[in-house]
C-alpha cells in the first residue's frame, strides 16, 4: 500500500522561499546538521538493518516505489546527536541510516533481506575496510543476505571521516532504487586545539545564547586544523522513475513467486537512463527543507537545510550518491576541502599543514565521499550586516554596540578587550562596523550607505524580510519589541505602550520602523537570516519531473543571535 502522508504540491510559502534571490532574507525550518543512529554491543558498534520496499513522497504529488535499507523492527539504537530530537528509524528509509561509530572500533552490521522474492539477492559494501561477513550466500562482490535470509559484515572502522555504503548486488538497479547510506567515523583522538581557545570559542557562543550543540564531535579527523562549529551531511541522488515504474510492475506480477525458481526474477531494464528526480538526503526541494523526522516522510527522515552564524566553521560531509555526478554550488563562498574518501589531504612538505582546495562546486562522482569546511563571516560587504546605529537607547541592543578588532579584524576573545560570549556580534568584521547600507533608509541609520533597500512598507517586498536584523535597521528589535513614547495633547500628557508594529490603518509609533508591513506577521526569532541558495550547477537537476523549481536546492540560512 501507498503511504498516508502525500505531498501533494508546493505551498506557497515555499514557492516563495525560491523566488528570493542569494543575500535575500528568508525563513527556513530546521537544522539539517548530521542525524543518525550509533549502537554499542560491548567494544562493537552493532546495527541491525533491514532491506525492503516502501513509497517515496515527492513535491509533484507523486509516490514513488523504492527499495531502502532500515532498522529491523524492535531494534533500540541511539539517536545522534542528542540536540536533535523526534528520532525514528523506520524498517526503510533513503538513504539508509546514517550509522556513527568511533574510530578503531569494530562494527558488526547484520542485514536482513525483506525485498520482495523476485528481487533476489542484496548485500551491503563498504569501500575502504577490510570487510569479513558470516552467514550469507556467495556472491560477485560480497557475501549476500538471500531472500527471506541474512548475512552479518564484520570490520574496523580505521579511517576517520566520511564514508558511503550501498548495495553490492546488481547495484545498476538495487542502487537506483535507493540502497545506500553513509558511515560516519569520529576520530578517536580529538585534537586538545579543538577544545580551547578560539577554535572552541563559538560553540561557547552559542552555549551562551541558549542555543544546541549539533556536533557529533569537536574535530572530523585526528589532525588540529579540522575543528569545526556545526557539521551537515548531504547525499545526492537522483531516481529514473520509468525504472522505478517497472520495478514494480515486475514485482507485483511475480508476486508469491518461489525465490529461484525459473521466472521469480526482475529483467528490468536501466539504460536508457533518463532520471526525473534529483535528492538531497532523499528529498526533492522543497521537501528538504522542512524538519527532520517530519512526519510527512516516513521514508525519508533526512532534511537538508544549513544554518550557521558569521565566522563558524561548517563541516560539510558529502556524498555522490547514484549513478551521475553532481556540481554542487555553495553560494557565498568556497568550500575548502579537508579530505577525500576519508583520506586527509596533506601538504607534501609539511605534513602538519593541510592542502584540500578551495571549491566553487562541490562535484562528486558516484561512491566519492568528500569532507569540507564552510565558513561566511560578511566581511568585505562595505556596510553593517547587523545595523548597528549609533544610538543612545539603553533598550535597544545594537546602539554603540563595540566591536574592538583582533589580530585578523574580527570582533572575538581575542579583542582588546575581548568580545563577550553572549555578544550579539561576535565575530563581526570591525572595519565594517557602523557603516550603513542604505541611502534613503526609513528608520535610524544615517543615509550613505552603498545601496538602496525597496520601501520596506510596500508588502510587496517588505514580506521578503521576515524580521531579518541583516537587513534594514534593526528590523528584528523594531518588528517583535514594545515601545512606551509619550505625547502631549491639550495640555495633557499620555504615554502609551505599543507594540513597533502598526495596526492596519495606522501609522508607526514614534521611533519605530519595520521592515514588515501592518498585517504581516514577523517569522520566529529563529527562523530568521541571510539566505543564500545552495543548489546543482546542472540546471535540468534543479528540476522536479522536468518542473521548476525542485531538485536539488536548498537555503544556507547565516542567522543571526
Amino acid at each position: 500500500m501507498k503511504p498516508t502522508f502525500m505531498k501533494m504540491a508546493f505551498s506557497k510559502a515555499k514557492l516563495l522561499l525560491l523566488l528570493v534571490g542569494a543575500g535575500a532574507s528568508i525563513a527556513a525550518t530546521a537544522h539539517a546538521a548530521a542525524p543518525g543512529i550509533t549502537s554499542t554491543n560491548g567494544t562493537a558498534a552493532t546495527f541491525l538493518l533491514t532491506a525492503q520496499p516502501a513509497f517515496l513522497n515527492q513535491p509533484d504529488g507523486s509516490s514513488v516505489y523504492s527499495w531502502g535499507y532500515g532498522c529491523v523492527a524492535g531494534s533500540t539504537p541511539t539517536f545522534v546527536p542528542k540536540a536533535i530530537t523526534g528520532g525514528a528509524c523506520s524498517t526503510m528509509q533513503v538513504p539508509g541510516p546514517t550509522m556513527v561509530v568511533t574510530e578503531n572500533q569494530t562494527v558488526k552490521v547484520t542485514l536482513t533481506n525483506n525485498l520482495p522474492t523476485a528481487a533476489g539477492n542484496t548485500s551491503i559494501l563498504f569501500p575502504g575496510f577490510q570487510v569479513t561477513s558470516t552467514g550469507g550466500v556467495t556472491g560477485l562482490l560480497a557475501e549476500e543476505a538471500a531472500p527471506a535470509g541474512s548475512v552479518t559484515y564484520t570490520f574496523t572502522a580505521t579511517t576517520p571521516g566520511t564514508h558511503s555504503y550501498y548495495s553490492g548486488t546488481q547495484g545498476d538497479l538495487q542502487i537506483e532504487m535507493g540502497m545506500y547510506g553513509a558511515l560516519i567515523v569520529l576520530p578517536a583522538n580529538v585534537p586538545a586545539a579543538c577544545t580551547s581557545g578560539l577554535p572552541a570559542a563559538n560553540v561557547q557562543v552559542e552555549l551562551a545564547h541558549s542555543e544546541s550543540d549539533f556536533r557529533l564531535a569537536p574535530a572530523a579527523f585526528d589532525h588540529d586544523k579540522t575543528c569545526y562549529d556545526r557539521e551537515y551531511l548531504f547525499q545526492w541522488s537522483e531516481m529514473d522513475g520509468n525504472i522505478h515504474n517497472e520495478a514494480l510492475a515486475q514485482v507485483t506480477a511475480r508476486a508469491g513467486c518461489t525465490a529461484r525458481a525459473p521466472g521469480c526474477s526482475l529483467e528490468v531494464p536501466t539504460e536508457p537512463y533518463h532520471p526525473s528526480y534529483f535528492l538531497i538526503n532523499g528529498r526533492s526541494m522543497p521537501d528538504d527543507m522542512d524538519a527532520n523526522y517530519e512526519v510527512e516522510y516516513p521514508h525519508q527522515p533526512y532534511n537538508g537545510n544549513p544554518h550557521m552564524h558569521p565566522g563558524e566553521q561548517v563541516l560539510l560531509r558529502i556524498i555522490g550518491q547514484g549513478r551521475w555526478q553532481h556540481p554542487f554550488h555553495e553560494h557565498a563562498n568556497h568550500v575548502r576541502i579537508l579530505a577525500r574518501d576519508g583520506n586527509l589531504i596533506l601538504s607534501a612538505t609539511n605534513a602538519d599543514d593541510l592542502a584540500g582546495a578551495p571549491l566553487f562546486t562541490t562535484t562528486t562522482t558516484p561512491g566519492q565521499t568528500m569532507d569540507g569546511i564552510f565558513y561566511f563571516t560578511g566581511r568585505g560587504l562595505n556596510w553593517d550586516m547587523y545595523a548597528h546605529h549609533s544610538g543612545t537607547d539603553a533598550a535597544d541592543p545594537l546602539a554603540s554596540l563595540a566591536c574592538h578588532p583582533d589580530s585578523q579584524g574580527y570582533y572575538t576573545i581575542n579583542s582588546t578587550p575581548a568580545a563577550p560570549y553572549s555578544a550579539v556580534n561576535y565575530y563581526e568584521w570591525c572595519q565594517d562596523h557602523n557603516k550603513p547600507l542604505e541611502v534613503n533608509p526609513i528608520g535610524d541609520v544615517a543615509g550613505g550607505g552603498p545601496a538602496t533597500l525597496p520601501n520596506p512598507l510596500i508588502f510587496t517586498n517588505g514580506a521578503w524580510y521576515s524580521g531579518s536584523p541583516y537587513l534594514g535597521p534593526d528590523a528584528t528589535l523594531r518588528a517583535t519589541t514594545t515601545n512606551s513614547y509619550t505625547t502631549t495633547a491639550g495640555g495633557v500628557t499620555t504615554t502609551t505602550t505599543t507594540g513597533c508594529l502598526p495596526t492596519v490603518g495606522q501609522t508607526a509609533p514614534p521611533n519605530c520602523s519595520s521592515n514588515l508591513p501592518s498585517n504581516v506577521a514577523a517569522n520566529p526569532s529563529n527562523e530568521r537570516g541571510w539566505a543564500f541558495m545552495w543548489h546543482s550547477h546542472n540546471e535540468r537537476e534543479i528540476t522536479t519531473n522536468n518542473v521548476f523549481p525542485g531538485g536539488m536546492m536548498m537555503m544556507m540560512l547565516v542567522d543571526s543571535r
